[in-house]
């Protein structure tokens, strides 16, 4: 717990926070550990980080700021290389996570993750749901109205968007209901 009675899900230092990514020492020069506030499922305040590309650093601060205050819960944020830097692994335990040197899945491009430029938010909850029937994480449930799932109007994803972000759920491809993504270009 910490000083102001926060529940601390993650105090790792940076270098703890990379350890092992296959990123390139270009990627990882503009990586940022923040630590960020949030409601818990538990009506708590948790104190968690996130690994993120440095320009996003203040605008992901303020975004978890207006999330707790609206108490929009998140069940966790740990950076990835707690789960060994497995996507599915991470999403099944419905984690909020940014930076992940990996491509996009079933392609050759580099994920926005790998340069820490998306967010996944409650993965488990908000699953990314393909065309074909598939659904990540495996057993990931999308149940609008539940506590710490988005809509296209959810005030979460409105001030995402109004920064400029990109929601998952917009996809036309997919609808990847936790992912937020700020390319370079915006």
């Amino acid at each position: 717990m910490s000083e102001d009675g926060a529940i601390v899900d993650s105090a790792l230092g940076f270098a703890e926070a990379v350890a092992g990514s296959a990123a390139p020492p270009e990627v990882r020069q503009e990586l940022r550990l923040i630590a960020v506030r949030y409601r818990g499922f538990d009506g708590r305040c948790h104190a968690g980080q996130l690994v993120l590309h440095r320009e996003l650093a203040e605008e992901v601060q303020e975004l978890f700021a207006l999330m707790e205050g609206w108490r929009f819960p998140i069940r966790c944020a740990v950076p990835i290389v707690r789960y060994g830097w497995s996507d599915e692994a991470s999403m099944a335990a419905d984690n909020t996570s940014a930076f992940n040197y990996r491509r996009i899945a079933g392609t050759d491009r580099l994920s926005c993750h790998a340069t820490g430029r998306a967010i996944d938010i409650n993965p488990f909850r908000n699953p990314a749901l393909y065309r074909d029937g598939r659904i990540a994480p495996a057993g990931g449930r999308y149940c609008p109205g539940d506590p710490g799932t988005f809509t296209g109007d959810d005030p979460v994803v409105l001030a995402f968007r109004e920064r400029g972000w990109r929601w998952g759920g917009d996809f036309a491809h997919l609808s990847d209901y936790h992912h937020f993504e700020k390319p370079e270009s915006a």
